[in-house]
């Protein structure tokens, strides 16, 4: 059984806790630190869209269509549908001949609220511009064009698309392609169980790309370069992702899944960090990983960036402070 890694208090009482694994990795695979069974399968969700994104520049389709490092940061993010998020992604499926209707992720309200609230208010409905998964579909069809096949079914598994995709994974993260395990995500693309160890491995080396090809490693530092340079467009206002990489100044970049998952690349340590929580909370995955940037000295736990991620407050609905989210003394160091 994986230990518990986050507690919630409420007065004096633990009332809630979260069970979880972590993996820290370097490039060649060595585990720096893991906590629970790192070698459990679980799909990564949406923190391994940087590795779906790598063919959008292997196969010379950036180039081609002139994506800009927003556009390719967009690629690996799941964005609020905010404006700039919006106006981002329309932009670039015009550039590509492509239009909302191509996109196979089906449409959900924005993350951020006030924009919810505001096409609530407004009597719109949201399109598939505005799912959060907008910017790695847009990145599909780009390769497609690019490769002259078609557009219609590009997020099937065996999509020529989708096969490069899986096969980058498969590569970074030292599995074979055959042992990936097929689930479809929410956004209808594939997505492939693996081991933690694995996808820490794979984290690990976007930043440390000594040991790739130089195709692939110039893919992976021109990604990882965008997705550190636009943390918002990677996520949101006021998201975790966001404040953590903020508050890294650079140091790190970080991905959420759903289900509790969580990944970051740390390039100047050439460490990758991969973790799942038991019962999907992002709540606790979150926590876990605002804390292990804190461990490995790239956030300051007393920036209030990160601090409202290691131990936020526990508020009631009038607002009094009640309690606490913290993780447990098992997460105390990285010696472990």
């Amino acid at each position: 059984m994986n230990p518990v890694l986050v507690e919630i208090t409420r007065g004096t009482v633990v009332e809630s806790v979260h069970r979880g694994a972590v993996a820290v990795c370097d490039a060649a695979g060595k585990l720096v630190a893991q906590w629970g069974n790192v070698e459990e399968a679980i799909y990564p969700r949406s923190a391994f869209k940087s590795l779906q994104a790598l063919p959008l520049i292997e196969s010379g389709a950036a180039d081609a269509f002139r994506v800009s490092d927003e556009e390719l940061a967009l690629a690996c993010a799941s964005h609020s549908g905010e404006t700039m998020h919006f106006e981002r992604v329309t932009s670039w499926l015009d550039r590509i001949d492509c239009s909302e209707p191509n996109l196979a992720c089906g449409p959900h309200l924005p993350f951020f609220e006030p924009a919810a609230h505001a096409m609530l208010r407004a009597g719109e409905r949201p399109c598939r511009i505005h799912n959060n998964c907008s910017g790695k579909h847009t990145g599909f069809l780009t390769v497609a064009r690019h490769l002259g096949v078609a557009v219609e079914g590009y997020e099937r598994p065996d999509h020529p698309v989708q096969v490069l995709a899986r096969d980058a994974i498969a590569a970074l993260c030292d599995v074979k392609p055959s042992d990936l395990r097929l689930g479809i995500d929410g956004c209808a693309a594939p997505n492939y169980a693996l081991p933690l160890s694995r996808l820490a491995r794979g984290m690990a080396r976007l930043g440390d790309t000594a040991a790739l090809a130089a195709d692939r490693a110039r893919a992976a530092q021109r990604l990882t370069a965008a997705w550190r340079a636009h943390p918002l467009l990677v996520s949101g206002t006021g998201r975790a992702c966001a404040d953590m990489m903020a508050a890294s100044t650079g140091r790190t970049v970080v991905k959420t899944g759903a289900e509790g998952v969580f990944t970051a690349v740390l390039p100047d340590t050439g460490l990758g960090i991969a973790l799942k929580i038991d019962d999907g909370a992002t709540r606790a995955a979150e926590t876990v990983m605002a804390k292990l940037l804190t461990l490995l000295g790239v956030a300051d736990e007393g920036a209030e960036s990160i601090a409202k991620h290691v131990r936020p407050r526990v508020k009631n609905w009038r607002g009094d402070n009640v309690g606490e989210r913290r993780t447990t003394a098992a997460l105390a160091s990285l010696k472990h």
